[in-house]
């Protein structure tokens, strides 16, 4: 078995290790999830929900470990804390909703009144969950959560990253003795990955694009269903008449949030021409009053990067920018003090998209901001990208915005603010556009769906068709 260290991210020490579970392990897992899984869907909806109920209680009382943990390896308090009350939120959300959405009664058919159906699910039997570093926790439980209620065991590799937490969360789960064997949790590299995806029924990923389509090949190898969600470069678009502090508020706050470490952030601002100056000039003031955070609970605004590898990608595009004739007006590349790395709020201008800046995902505190002089090259610039998760459109009323939003190719965009798909997880839908994700929505009560299979059952009430019918078809 190999050994992972790994690093704290304040101190820049490897000071925790984890053993790297290998396919012959991998598999001795899943074969336990496939035994309990079995009595898991066979006890039905109200007994798996009284577990993840219990479970859930569980996570409370013992919260404070995890979040504990879960701040070493991210840097972070607050946000730990609440990556534990979203997963708590996730399982009281997911049980209530899930009687409705799993319902199936029997009905007639119009067309033959003889013959009554029903439409029952079999959950894929285990389902293999992938997460990244960025949100340990909450992304290891977003998809995993729904697929239990659905009656599926789930196995989840965490991060390699940021894996503490999976020790005291591996307490928690002991305490329910209905999820033995049921959500399992499993650390180790890419090999361990690997093995995960080749052996699992069904497979969710968070993460990188890249890796994304090497799980999707492995999948299809597999032949089983992969649900992605992948990266972004979330684009806002800043139209004429737009209130100008509320855009730059709304867009920092997304783009520094978690120091840029998030999917959604915004990594690319489109300003009309005629606010343009005025918005780069409020975007600086306000980021100017942003501070570090060195200690939980300073009063900072943004903590060291949680995966130093991560400000190499950040240096070099801004690098990329700059010898293309991009100006910082604010910020720049990453440092290291005492062992942590850091990357302060970065306001770029003059940028364009020969600039990979503009193309690639940045996964930093870095906001580039271009120009455009219309609707229509205002509409093409956000659109000219491979990814399509989400996005920002603000301008002087909802109508002018939303009318513009509609134009936009992503799943979710927020009008006159920013990161607004985040309060609709039981609301609504969103599937994520070109090389963001596939594998239909996350979001909404009915990602349950995603997790079972659907098994028409058909009854004839009425006489059985005579075998002379054989004639009448033959003839």
């Amino acid at each position: 078995m190999t050994s992972i260290a790994v690093r704290n991210p304040r101190t820049g020490e490897t000071d925790y290790t984890i053993e790297s579970a290998d396919a012959a392990q991998i598999g001795a897992v899943i074969a336990d999830a496939r035994v309990a899984q079995r009595a898991w869907s066979a006890g039905g909806l109200e007994h798996r929900s009284a577990a993840l109920l219990a479970w859930a209680e569980q996570l409370e009382s013992c919260g404070d470990e995890i979040v504990a943990a879960l701040s070493v390896d991210t840097a972070r308090h607050r946000i730990s804390a609440e990556e534990l009350g979203a997963v708590i939120h996730f399982i009281h959300g997911f049980c209530d909703a899930a009687p409705e959405v799993l319902a199936t009664p029997f009905r007639k058919l119009d067309a033959h009144p003889d013959v009554v159906f029903k439409v029952t699910y079999a959950p894929y039997p285990v389902v293999g969950v992938i997460s990244p570093w960025n949100f340990p926790l909450v992304l290891s439980f977003i998809d995993a959560i729904p697929a239990l209620v659905a009656g599926a065991a789930v196995v989840i590799k965490p991060s390699e990253v940021t894996p503490r937490f999976v020790e005291p969360l591996r307490r928690s789960i002991e305490a329910v003795p209905a999820l033995k064997g049921i959500i399992t949790l499993v650390t180790g590299g890419a090999e361990t990955g690997a093995a995960l995806v080749a052996q699992s029924d069904a497979v969710v990923f968070t993460g990188s694009v890249p890796t994304g389509q090497k799980i999707a090949s492995a999948a299809a190898q597999a032949f089983i269903p992969a649900f992605l969600e992948l990266g972004g470069k979330d684009a806002a678009v800043v139209l004429a008449g737009s209130d100008i502090e509320r855009a730059a508020t709304s867009i920092l706050r997304s783009a520094l949030y978690n120091s840029g470490q998030v999917c959604y952030a915004i990594e690319r601002v489109y300003a009309h021409a005629s606010l343009y100056d005025a918005l780069v000039a409020e975007l600086c003031r306000q980021a100017s009053g942003m501070r570090r955070s060195h200690v939980a609970g300073d009063g900072g605004h943004y903590g060291p990067m949680i995966f130093d590898r991560q400000a190499a990608t950040i240096d070099a595009q801004l690098q990329d920018a700059v010898g293309k004739g991009a100006q910082i007006v604010m910020g720049g590349n990453s440092e290291r003090v005492n062992g942590a790395v850091w990357v302060d709020p970065t306001i770029v201008t003059e940028v364009d998209h020969t600039m990979t800046l503009m193309t690639e995902e940045t996964f930093g505190p870095v906001v580039p901001v271009m120009r455009f002089s219309d609707d229509a090259q205002a509409e093409f610039l956000m659109n000219d990208s491979m990814f399509g998760l989400s996005g920002a459109v603000f301008g002087p009323d909802t109508h002018t915005a939303g009318d513009f939003a509609t134009k936009m190719e992503a799943g979710g965009v927020s009008i006159n603010d920013t990161e607004l798909p985040r309060v609709m997880m039981f609301a609504g839908e969103k599937t994520a556009f070109k090389k963001s994700g596939m594998g239909g929505s996350r979001y909404g009560a009915t990602s349950i769906m995603r997790y079972v299979r659907k098994r028409a059952l058909l009854a004839n009430e009425g006489a059985v068709p005579s075998l002379d019918k054989l004639a009448e078809i033959s003839g």
